[in-house]
């Protein structure tokens, strides 16, 4: 069905400052659902050891809140096209305060992994909505470019964050209040969220309430990246992985089947008709699958190559923290205003590229401002790409499929991440065990696994720059007043 649009864009919604006060409380939501990611990272040893936790248990800590979040994305967006975007993040800002309450008074494994799964759906239902409703609020090119800097500003210090607040909270008080420390947040989102996010109308679920391919898609995402993150403890030619593997992809399968074939699909397949939209995905799965090396990796090769310790290690990878979020914050907008998000893109995919290359190089001694300081400067590289992303990501979505659209975004965010886990984690340990066959050290082995692994990360990048300059057109001026029109509640 064709969607005309007015030939202006349509006026923000509220008054200007209640819109800047909107875009904190969606940042906040955000760097809620990030931090949850980390946060119990640091928490495990306590949390296992007072709830008596078996060591392949408490990776469900884990598992339990990024399945529900990754498989739920999709569902999430599309149900907030049909039932309207505040809605949709009002309910899953209150599903998840309510989870964290409940992992906060968890008294064993089982109460506690429920709750984690509980957790990571309310994420879903609040995360698959946030760009959709981000991009109606800030309709001019300017604001919108600023808002969605200072919205991946957020996205790129979460996770630093998260581990350092976990450990704050863990050792100050105990690890109940890693989970706790949500409630007064989540109130509060909740509270002003009401008060300053454009009220809005959706399609109706008659619109799109597909309730096979709601099951379909949210089986076959859930179960792939169980899988994903299975992979380190399996194997990739294990029968496990292999079947549960394909069985994810047909249930996949059969989703994109019935969404060409149903009356009223849950995903309509239209969206993909953006280069855009599609390109800027496919540009994101490489892109983040190839910064775990660096989010991890590297993190690993300072404490098991080079003998940092934890705190050590944190400081040492400030400066890339530090980096990302000034440019994010202060560089990306004017960058993209001036020259459009595609060249800002290339830029900063070119940067994030020679990140990358500098590690393939990095010895079994390595001086921190010599070998691993450029790097932490060239990592700045990310703060160009998300906001560009994220901006051509939307680019071509219209008003029925902006829920959609953010949720698809979110999604590739997650599937990009697992990914990068399996792959790269795999990869670097085959290599180091190969290595220590061979005779080597166990600091030349680990140097050896995780320099293929940079060097798969680079190849990763190289790939998604191809795909973005072949792929990504930088929308026209009248283009993008077109979709912002298209996006706005009003239209």
């Amino acid at each position: 069905m064709s969607h005309t649009a007015p030939s202006l864009p349509a006026a923000p919604a509220g008054p200007p400052r209640s819109r800047w006060i909107a875009l904190a409380v969606l940042s906040a939501a955000t760097l809620m659902t990030i931090l949850d990611g980390s946060i119990v990272t640091v928490a495990m040893p306590a949390i296992q050891r007072d709830l008596g936790f078996s060591p392949t248990g408490l990776s469900w800590t884990v598992n339990a809140y990024l399945i529900a979040f990754g498989g739920l994305l999709l569902l999430a967006g599309r149900l907030g096209d049909l039932i309207g975007r505040k809605t949709m993040f009002l309910a899953g800002n209150a599903v998840f305060t309510a989870a964290s309450l409940l992992a906060g008074a968890a008294t064993g494994p089982g109460l506690l992994i429920a709750a984690r799964f509980l957790q990571g759906v309310g994420s879903a239902m609040a995360a698959a909505v946030v760009l959709g409703i981000l991009v109606t609020l800030f309709p001019g090119a300017r604001e919108r470019a600023k808002a969605i800097g200072i919205f991946s500003f957020t996205g790129a210090a979460g996770a630093s964050i998260g581990q350092v607040l976990g450990g704050v909270l863990t050792d100050a008080l105990s690890w109940h209040w890693i989970f706790f420390v949500n409630l007064p947040i989540g109130l509060a989102t909740i509270a002003l969220a009401i008060w300053t996010l454009p009220g809005e109308r959706g399609a109706g679920l008659a619109a799109g309430a597909d309730v096979i391919g709601a099951v379909l898609v949210t089986s076959g995402l859930m179960l792939g990246i169980y899988t994903v993150v299975k992979i380190e403890q399996y194997g990739w030619l294990a029968a496990h992985t292999l079947g549960l593997g394909a069985l994810s992809l047909a249930l996949l399968a059969g989703f994109v089947i019935r969404q060409a074939t149903a009356r009223t699909p849950l995903m309509p397949l239209r969206v993909f008709r953006s280069r855009n939209v599609s390109g800027a995905n496919l540009v994101q799965i490489l892109t983040l699958s190839a910064m775990f090396a660096f989010q991890i990796l590297v993190a690993l090769y300072m404490q098991k190559v080079l003998g940092y310790g934890a705190l050590d290690t944190g400081l040492a990878m400030l400066p890339a923290a530090v980096a990302i979020g000034a440019v994010s914050l202060f560089v990306s907008a004017r960058l993209n205003t001036r020259f459009g998000e595609r060249p800002v893109l290339l830029a900063g995919l070119a940067l994030l590229l020679g990140a990358m290359g500098w590690l393939t190089r990095v010895p079994v001694n390595a001086d921190y401002v010599t070998d691993l300081l450029p790097v932490m400067l060239l990592i700045a590289g990310g703060g160009l790409v998300l906001p560009a992303l994220t901006t051509l990501g939307m680019s071509g979505a219209k008003a029925d499929d902006a829920g959609l659209a953010s949720g698809l975004f979110n999604t590739t965010q997650q599937v990009g991440m697992a990914v990068g886990v399996a792959v790269l984690s795999t990869l670097a340990a085959s290599h180091t065990e190969q290595l220590l066959a061979a005779g080597q050290s166990q600091a030349a082995a680990l140097t050896g696994g995780y320099q293929v692994a940079f060097a798969i990360a680079a190849a990763l990048l190289v790939a998604a720059f191809i795909v973005a300059l072949l792929v990504l057109r930088q929308p026209r001026p009248d283009t993008a007043a077109r979709d912002t029109a298209r996006l706005s509640p009003a239209a």
